[in-house]
């Protein structure tokens, strides 16, 4: 997730100060992702300095708002007209689990994956009842939380995959260090790293 965009999309609006920020961030998620008070006086911090954005001065109430500058809205366009690389996500926990669930002895994958997908339908089924429960949401969180629920779909249908493949697979033992030789990587895993 870009603080950085995030801070200069909510500015784009108008002039705002952090704590109004973080409110209206949180509002437009949902609350899914809190964002932490000092992220956003640090990436604004950051941003005055790249002249991305300037301090207006104090208000009756001792705060500082922000406004975008000409250099601000720049960026934040050439943000949103490029798409989101795989390698600006974060690490998939869950896939690194299983990938090394599949390596270590004594685990019981099917196990490990059970215990997923049953926490994943959970969740699946929480996301669809504050859908349904939400009549006249705010566009904003109706797609943060319609993103949600196709992530966890997707989820559940790599689950019952990997379940398949890890069932019709003879897993070997897993070779002692001093065995690994180290394969080369191929372009594109050196460009995800």
């Amino acid at each position: 997730m870009s603080v950085k965009h995030s801070l200069l999309a909510l500015l784009e609006r108008g002039p705002a100060y952090g704590y109004q920020l973080r409110s209206a961030f949180e509002s437009a998620t949902g609350n899914t992702w809190p964002l932490n008070i000092g992220q956003v006086y640090t990436t604004l911090n950051r941003l005055e300095r790249d002249r991305m954005v300037e301090a207006l001065p104090e208000n009756e109430s001792g705060q500082r708002p922000y406004r975008i500058t000409d250099a601000g809205r720049r960026q934040l366009a050439g943000w949103f007209a490029s798409p989101v690389q795989a390698a600006d996500r974060p690490r998939d926990e869950l896939t690194i689990k299983l990938a090394l669930a599949v390596t270590t002895p004594g685990v019981d994958v099917a196990d490990v994956i059970q215990r997923q997908r049953t926490a994943t339908l959970r969740l699946l089924q929480e996301y669809t009842r504050l859908k349904a429960a939400e009549d006249h949401a705010e566009l904003a969180w109706l797609l943060v939380l319609e993103s949600m629920i196709f992530r966890a779909e997707a989820e559940v249908r790599w689950l019952d995959h990997t379940e398949a493949v890890v069932a019709r697979t003879d897993l070997p033992a897993p070779s002692p260090f001093a065995a690994h030789v180290d394969q080369p990587e191929t372009e594109i895993l050196r460009e995800n790293r």
